[in-house]
């Protein structure tokens, strides 16, 4: 059995469980209150989102924020490094980024590249509550189960076809990967309701599987399954605790589901209709046919789009050991993907308004950990550290003060750069740093919503950036 078919057989089998144990846990809460704005929304530039996610840490001097070069060689002193790969030009003068991104470099001037994207360490800077806290805008543990960015603009927009799913999640297993549980917590609608949560296609190849009905099921069949599922379902949630609002949209999920598995527009869930040359273009890994995927789906009418590397513990961007060598192994996997999906959509007249996001939970620093040297608390003592091995060249540190976060289309300027960064480590934003908050208000202007747009919960109002107070970087809008 191939990885593919098992992952599909555990997720069959675990679906009504899984289902209704994470509606048990996360959706006790009762329904939301009125919708509620401090001002009018926006004029929205944009009508879809896309956040191309470089999960696990995509170190900004190895990508989009350049610095001092230095060629790996045995005794080379670490403090001497910052990028393990030299800098290349872009179409925009003056404008360089990382080598392995060559692709992207002819397309840097569609978009804006923000360099002063910062984060808080969070007492402990662990993945899991990074890629919360960029996901919902909101430090965890939280009292209530605070919606996912993608789940906000479904529940605040809706769809822009009332076929296709507006929240879509493609590239990430929550089940058999570390961390699966952390993974769940923030990859939800949180107590805006099942109906606004995601449909997940961990595997881009087998979209199309996902959304027709079992082979060889007639129509009629398939009329009593659906019909069987319904009946059963609202007494098995009811008998869980959850609430009447959050078992009506557990059922107008499983209506909204069949509804697609019915659609002519289901279509676009596969990519074998692609032409074969356009398949080879994006066929780099799961992530490129998830860019693909991504394009067919905004041209269908999905809203909010992510397309992840995929978060699994050292692996991918999670670059602790043979960094550099796995740096050029993600290059490889993202470069030509990512720029023929800004090219296809300026093509197909979709990037004006599509809103196309490069962002990371973190950025990362060139250090060896675990040795004299690699803390402050260590910085003390009289030892330098060197490379002794290729598989300590390249970035390891988890690093918050300076992170580069690249958007495309949507209405921000072309060509343009936000921020920087200092030029010797610490690399911490020295100019325009733009928090979590206000990077999501940036993205919620493209879209047309309020950063104060609020919903009462639990007696409180919740806001879509925390407390409301996020606000727009106007400067990246044209």
């Amino acid at each position: 059995m191939t990885e593919l078919e098992h992952y599909e057989s555990e997720t069959r089998r675990q679906f009504l469980k899984s289902m209704a144990g994470v509606s048990a846990a996360t959706l006790a809460q009762s329904a939301p209150g009125v919708l509620a704005q401090k001002e009018d929304g926006p004029t929205a530039t944009a009508d879809a989102c896309i956040v191309l996610w470089m999960a696990g840490g995509m170190a900004a001097p190895e990508t989009f924020d350049p610095k001092r070069y230095e060629p790996f060689r045995e005794g080379l002193d670490v403090e001497k490094i910052i990028s393990t790969f030299p800098a290349i030009s872009t179409v925009v003068d003056g404008l360089q980024i990382s080598e392995g991104l060559e692709h992207i470099a002819q397309v840097m001037d569609r978009g804006t590249l923000i360099r002063s994207a910062v984060q808080p360490d969070l007492g402990n800077i662990l993945h899991s509550r990074h890629q919360y806290h960029w996901h919902t805008g909101y430090v965890p543990p939280q009292t209530v189960a605070a919606p996912h960015l993608g789940a906000w603009m479904a529940r605040l927009l809706g769809p822009n076809n009332d076929v296709i799913p507006p929240f879509i999640n493609i590239g990430q297993r929550l089940e058999g990967v570390g961390e699966q549980e952390e993974l769940k917590a923030f990859t939800t609608a949180g107590f805006l309701g099942t109906e606004f949560g995601p449909f997940n296609l961990p595997y881009p190849e087998a979209a199309a599987r996902s959304v027709r009905p079992p082979k060889g099921m007639t129509a009629s069949r398939f009329e009593k399954r659906y019909d069987a599922y319904r009946k059963m379902l609202e007494p098995y949630a009811s008998s869980r605790g959850v609430s009447d609002f959050h078992v009506q949209s557990m059922l107008n999920s499983v209506d909204n589901a069949h509804r697609l598995l019915s659609s002519k527009d289901r279509e676009a869930f596969d990519l074998t209709l692609e032409p074969e040359e356009v398949r080879r273009t994006y066929d780099t890994g799961r992530f490129g046919r998830g860019c693909l995927l991504a394009r067919r789906l905004v041209e269908a009418g999905a809203r909010y789009i992510e397309v992840t590397t995929e978060y699994v513990p050292f692996l991918h961007f999670d670059t602790h050991e043979n960094g550099h060598t796995t740096l050029q192994r993600m290059k490889s996997e993202i470069d030509q993907p990512i720029a023929q999906l800004i090219r296809d959509l300026e093509d197909r007249r979709l990037l004006d308004r599509t809103l196309v996001v490069i962002a990371s939970e973190f950025s990362r620093d060139m250090i060896i950990e675990g040795v004299p040297g690699s803390s402050a608390r260590d910085q003390s003592r009289a030892r330098t550290d060197v490379l002794k091995e290729m598989k300590h060249y390249g970035l390891h540190r988890h690093f918050t003060g300076g992170t580069s976060v690249a958007m495309f289309g949507g209405g921000v300027k072309q060509g343009f750069v936000y921020g920087k960064t200092s030029d010797e480590r610490p690399c911490i934003a020295v100019e325009n740093p733009v928090s979590i908050s206000d990077l999501h208000a940036t993205i919620y202007r493209a879209m047309g919503i309020s950063p104060s747009t609020a919903l009462d919960v639990e007696r409180r109002p919740f806001y879509v950036t925390e407390d409301g107070k996020g606000r727009p970087v106007a400067d990246v809008f044209a």
